[in-house]
Parts: structure tokens; sequence; C-alpha cells
């Protein structure tokens, strides 16, 4: 299966931060493998800019050594990668100060789109955004790119949302969640939509409840600091988490369009009910037994012996509208777990009536959408079970793994931010998150935080390479339900 390749005009990317950690493990690899598919045209040009004096060779050498590192498991083709860095330049700026900002404006080109990608702390955008008007660089085909965290609460996501609006228009503002990125992510509405199958059928009457589950087998790691001023609410479920749910459970927008689609979305985060003190499970991952060393304790990561934030949240939700009403929603994602594991789980009703008695046992269908790693779809039916003996049931997969059902282009998709990057230089707004949803998502987060933190809760500790805490399966358990399982 070959993927079209859509060809966009000339443009000026400007990566403030283009030193950094994300630009090297992320930006670049993902502007190299899209000229490699032939996205980035002549006469476009990157520029890096960040404190550090470098001059464009030097970038271009900290660039190529980026893409041979993390350009993986698609090897690097050197004569493309030398094509490729003729491309780049790069501008020492002072982000809070004058220096480089004339330098930086007489590198770009005039009558193209300019994308500013913020590749820096928060803290700095209002600063940017500012010097790029004072410099005459916005232009009405000026975009810029802001990454998360998108405030800490819902105060600061307005007060950021305020600095960006004084200087761009809301269709210059392109908040990335590269979750929103995934192939698989974006099957959700494929699925949905466009199938007559599963449309009917999407609603209380016929699913029994829903799962989206986020589990990463790494550690805080160097992240340390920002995390424990985080927790994984505000760093997982508050965005990531968020918008899968969203994307699940929202009506059909009357078009493909961004405002229609983000439209819905915001209904579903304006329809989430309040969630209750006992349908909430922290945790906190205790060290790696036989490893403490390599694999220290959350407490020891952040070095804070008295730590109270999160590595680990379930939740229990309901949406209080026509579509959902009475149906659960149980969310979780957390750290140090048994496998690396992003997967939503539709599990559908029993039949009313079973016309194969007791023994046959208790049936019901399941649609598991993986989102990582091994993309994919299983469908689970109930079937007879071969041979001879009575009417015996059994469940079975009917599985389409992307990578065997689409070829080598679906096992190797484009990574979320080769697509999203992409976006952004056509103005496509689809996959990015809008002020008003922003500030919705801190609405419904913020008194949860602030429930707990009022009844001075402490994290449940968990074991390293486990599910979570006990606590997260009796949340499930007490409904007479259970998880499934975290697997590879």
């Amino acid at each position: 299966m070959v993927s079209r390749v859509i060809p966009v005009d000339p443009f000026d990317l400007v990566i403030f931060g283009g030193t950094g950690d994300l630009a090297r493990r992320k930006i670049l690899p993902a502007l190299y493998r899209r000229y490699c598919a032939g996205q980035i045209p002549e006469g476009a040009r990157i520029i890096g800019s960040a404190r550090t004096e470098h001059d464009s060779e030097d970038y271009r050498a900290i660039a190529a050594g980026a893409i041979r590192e993390f350009s993986a498991p698609r090897p690097c083709d050197e004569g493309r990668l030398s094509d490729f860095l003729k491309r780049l330049e790069y501008v020492t700026i002072d982000a809070r100060g004058k220096n480089g900002w004339t330098d930086l404006a007489g590198h770009l080109s005039q009558d193209r789109v300019r994308a500013f990608y913020f590749s820096v702390g928060p803290s700095l955008f209002g600063d940017l955004a500012e010097r790029i008007h004072k410099y005459g660089m916005a232009t009405a085909q000026s975009r810029i790119v802001v990454e998360k965290p998108f405030g800490h609460d819902l105060e600061t996501a307005r007060d950021l949302n305020r600095t960006l609006a004084s200087h761009f228009d809301e269709g210059q503002i392109y908040r990335i969640d590269h979750y929103l990125g995934k192939e698989t992510v974006q099957n959700l509405m494929a699925v949905r939509f466009g199938n007559m199958l599963f449309e009917p059928l999407w609603n209380s009457q016929y699913v029994d409840h829903i799962q989206i589950t986020v589990a990463e087998t790494v550690g805080v790691g160097g992240r340390g600091e920002y995390y424990e001023k985080s927790g994984a609410m505000r760093d997982m479920m508050q965005n990531h988490l968020m918008q899968l749910l969203c994307l699940i459970a929202m009506e059909p927008p009357a078009k493909f369009d961004p405002d229609a689609v983000r439209d819905e979305k915001l209904k579903v985060i304006r329809a989430l009910d309040d969630v209750l003190p006992h349908h909430i499970v922290r945790g906190q991952y205790d060290a790696a037994e036989g490893h403490e060393d390599a694999h220290p304790s959350y407490r020891e990561a952040v070095g804070n012996p008295r730590s109270r934030t999160e590595s680990y949240i379930a939740l229990k939700t309901h949406i209080s509208n026509w579509r959902w009403a009475g149906t659960p929603f149980y969310l979780r994602t957390g750290k140090r777990l048994k496998a690396r594991s992003s997967v939503i789980n539709v599990l559908f009703k029993e039949t009313p009536h079973s016309i194969f008695g007791e023994e046959a046992g208790r049936h019901a269908n399941f649609l598991s959408i993986r989102l990582q790693p091994n993309e994919g779809i299983t469908l689970q039916v109930t079937i007879k079970e071969p041979g001879p003996g009575g009417m015996r049931l059994v469940d079975v997969p009917l599985d389409m793994t992307f990578s065997e059902a689409l070829g080598p282009e679906g096992g190797d998709p484009p990574d979320a931010y080769e697509r999203l990057i992409m976006d952004v230089i056509r103005g496509n707004q689809t996959l990015f998150m809008r002020g008003d949803e922003v500030e919705a998502a801190w609405a419904w987060t913020d008194p949860i935080i602030a429930g707990w933190e009022a009844r001075g809760e402490v994290p449940k500790p968990y074991d390293s390479g486990s599910a979570g805490p006990g606590d997260g399966e009796m949340l499930m358990h007490r409904d007479d339900r259970e998880w499934r399982g975290i697997t590879p």
C-alpha cells in the first residue's frame, strides 16, 4: 500500500528551543522523514533558534547527530540527510531581550507561510509572541505552535490563552498534543463515523462501559522536578486521556472540519460529571525489587521522601447526555507499570437473552483499539467451539494489526509529529486543541485535584512492573467489572 504524499508550498519554520531535547528527539527527525517522503519542497527553510551561540554549520552538525540517533526504526540515508541539512539555518536569540531578533526577521521570506514552533517552557510563550510582533514577523500567514503544558490550572490556562490571543488570532494558534497525531487515534473517527456497523450501537443502550488505559513502563526519569509539580492528573489525564475520551464519545460532527470536530469535543468535556472521591484512585510506584539503583522509587527519583504526587491515577466518570447516560467511563494511566500500552476498550452488553442455556456461559463482544505499540483493532465475537458435544460457545478475536493488514505503510506509519507539523504548514487545525477546549478540561480537572488536596490524601504505593495499586482493581470490582489486562 502506497501512501499519497500531498505537496506543500515552500515555507519558513522557526524552531525556538531548536537545540533542546524535544527538537532533537522529535521535531528534527520528523522534518527529515517528511523530507524523505517528498513533503519538504525546494526553497523551504528550517531555522533553529536558541540562546546558545552557534552558527548554521554548528546547527547542521547537531541536527545530523540527532537524526542519526533518533530516526529509528527507519535508517538514515546519508545522501538525503546531506540534502536535508542544506535547508537548515541557525540564529542565536535572547527570548526576553533584543539580541538576534532583527537577524531572525532578516532570514524570513515574504509571501509564504511562517510557522513558529515554541519548543520551550510556557513561561517564554508570551515573550516570544510579543517579539514576533514587535519585529514585524507576524503576518496573516503566520502560525505559532505551543507545546503542553497549557497552564497548570484553569487560571493559568486562561492567562496563557489571553497572552497568546493578544498577539495572534485563534486560527493562528496550534496547541499541539502529539497523541492526536497518532494514526490509530485518528482511526477512532474513521471506525466510528465510516462504518454503519458500529454507529447504531455506539450508545448506552448497547455499550456496557468503556475503558481507556495509557500505561508506561518508564519512571519520571529526568523530569522529576516538573513531574513533582504536575502528577499524572495534570501530565496525562487532563490532556491525553481527555482527548481520547472526547474522540470516543463525541457526536458525529456535521463535517470533518476543524471547528466542527472541536465543537463536538467541547460538548463532551462540558457534559462530564463531577468525579466522586471514592471513584478516584491515586498511586505512587515503589523501587523495582532487585533493581533499586537503576529503578528507584518515585519519591527517591524526585528527591522528596514525603511526596504526595501521584504517578498513577484511575477514575470513573459519566457523561450526562442522551447518548451516554448511565454508561461509565473508566480511565487510568501510570508510570512503571507492567507494559507499555495505550488502548481503548469498548465493552458491549450481553445479549438480552441466551438461547443456549446456562452451560454456554456469559459472553459479550468488545472492541479494542490499540494506540501503541502494535497499532490495530480487535473485535471479539462469540462463536461455537469446533467439535461434537453440544453447543459450546467461545470468544475469538477478529484482529486487524496495521502492519499485517496494510502492508509496509501500515506497519510503519508517520510519527505523530510528522503529521502534526505538516498540518500546521497546511493550516489544518483539526488535530489541535482550541482555547475554550483547554479551559473546559481544566474546569473539570481543578475540583478533582482540590478535593484530594483538601482531604490530605496520600497516594497508594504500588510495585514497579505491576498493574498499579490494588485499589485500582477494586474501582472496577465494586461495579462487578474488571480492567482488561495491560499487555504489550
